[in-house]
């Protein structure tokens, strides 16, 4: 298990990867079709985009999203589907 620093939803927030086992928990950064608040102290919209974006969107896309909350979902599907990430990831 890889544990990275995926600011944004909070300073602290961190990411859970799985290389072997292709599949990441994302806690509260990362949703299906979602991502985590901002609106909280420590919380920064432009920051938490750029977590995803370069550390979780750049995984193998068929890695499985277990997120905080709600059903699991694949990285190719939120580079696709995300409204929440769509303007901030170029492919």
């Amino acid at each position: 298990m890889e544990v990275v620093h995926t600011p944004g939803h909070s300073r602290g927030s961190v990411t859970f990867i799985f290389e072997e086992d292709e599949l990441i928990v994302s806690g509260d950064v990362l949703f299906q079709r979602g991502i985590g608040r901002t609106d909280l102290p420590g919380g920064d919209m432009q920051q938490l985009a750029q977590s995803i974006v370069t550390k979780i969107y750049v995984l193998n896309e068929l890695f499985t999203v277990y997120p905080g909350h709600g059903p699991a979902t694949k990285i190719k599907d939120e580079k696709e589907l995300n409204p929440f990430t769509l303007q901030f990831y170029n492919r």
